[in-house]
Parts: structure tokens; C-alpha cells; sequence
């Protein structure tokens, strides 16, 4: 349900509105009587797909293994030699 609410309300009761947008609410803070703002819910933590989920393993696990641009090894101890 989306609501239009003025913004000196939603200054004074800013819980009360809170409250309705954790409960699936909407509320349009309009300034003057046009819309200037919305107030809604975070979305919860998004779930993926199993093509989704496939996908993210093997990209993990390709970049845990590195990828090979040519050039020089870099060897840490070699840099720090005089």
C-alpha cells in the first residue's frame, strides 16, 4: 500500500512510518504536495538462482587459480634484493 504523507508528519512521527515500511508499506513524502521522496523497505539479502549459484563456483574457482597475462614471474624476495 503506498501512502502520500507530508513531510513535517513524517518529521514528527518518523517511527510510526518506519513501522508501516517494515510491515510491506510504501509512503511518498511529498513537500508541499508533490512528491519529493520515497520511503520504502531494504529489500532482503537477494537469493540466486542455481544457474546463478553454478556460475559464481566457477568464477571462484577460475580466479583462484589465477590467470596467466605472460611477462615476468614476481618474486617478492627478488625485489627487496640490492
Amino acid at each position: 500500500m503506498q501512502q502520500q504523507i507530508p513531510i513535517r508528519d513524517v518529521n514528527q512521527h518518523l517511527s510510526r512510518y518506519i513501522d508501516i515500511v517494515e510491515n510491506g508499506g510504501d509512503i511518498i513524502i511529498t513537500r508541499r504536495g508533490k512528491p519529493v521522496a520515497r520511503l520504502s523497505a531494504i529489500a532482503s539479502s537477494r537469493t540466486l538462482s542455481r544457474e546463478q549459484q553454478q556460475a559464481q563456483r566457477r568464477t571462484l574457482e577460475r580466479m583462484a587459480q589465477g590467470f596467466d597475462l605472460g611477462g615476468e614471474q614476481f618474486d617478492r624476495d627478488a625485489s627487496h634484493e640490492r
